[in-house]
């Protein structure tokens, strides 16, 4: 009996799934990021090559 009141008391796995989810979260958070602002990234970027190309 003593080992299944053990069992539920654990909590060492469970700060291992947090910070699964905490990950998971900043990745979904980063890539938002990049597909939101991506065209303007791509404009920026095409910008700078007409100008360095003396366009």
């Amino acid at each position: 009996m003593n080992h299944f009141i053990r069992l539920f008391k654990e909590e060492e796995g469970q700060a291992l799934t947090e910070y699964g989810l905490l990950v998971g979260l900043i990745a979904v958070a980063c890539i938002a990021v990049i597909v939101a602002i991506g065209p303007e990234l791509e404009r920026l970027f095409r910008d700078i090559l007409n100008a360095l190309r003396g366009a």
